[in-house]
């Protein structure tokens, strides 16, 4: 067997553009990093701390938000709408923790009356 060496070319450029990096081919398209997923680290707490919530009523630990509120020195008012997020579908919960939350679902928005089912609360979101 002979050592061969097989270069390969490949033409393209790079350019900045609003302070991102494209890379050009030959045939002029553009090809755009993947954007950076965004956590909403106050939404994602939120989501855990209802989580944690739900789970300790659930368990028996408190037997009311008022309880709950007490122990962690809060407003009942905000337990109650924090629990309430539990409610997201799954894939809502998902999204969030994935850093790919729907663009209409923020903080504010999560801790108003949302609809239960589903479906609508994708249209609601989205």
């Amino acid at each position: 067997m002979t050592d061969q060496t097989v270069t390969v070319t490949v033409p393209f450029a790079i350019r900045k553009r609003g302070g991102r990096t494209l890379v050009i081919t030959p045939d002029g398209a553009t090809s755009a990093p993947a954007p950076r997923t965004r956590v909403d680290s106050a939404l994602l707490k939120a989501l855990a701390r209802g989580f944690r919530w739900r789970k300790l009523l659930e368990t028996g630990h408190f037997a009311t938000i008022q309880e709950i509120a007490e122990a962690e020195n809060i407003n009942p008012s905000y337990v109650s709408r924090v629990l309430r997020m539990t409610l997201l579908a799954p894939e809502t919960v998902e999204a969030i923790l994935a850093g790919r939350k729907p663009e209409g679902l923020t903080m504010s928005r999560a801790m108003q009356p949302f609809a239960l089912d589903w479906g609508q609360q994708r249209q609601d979101f989205d």
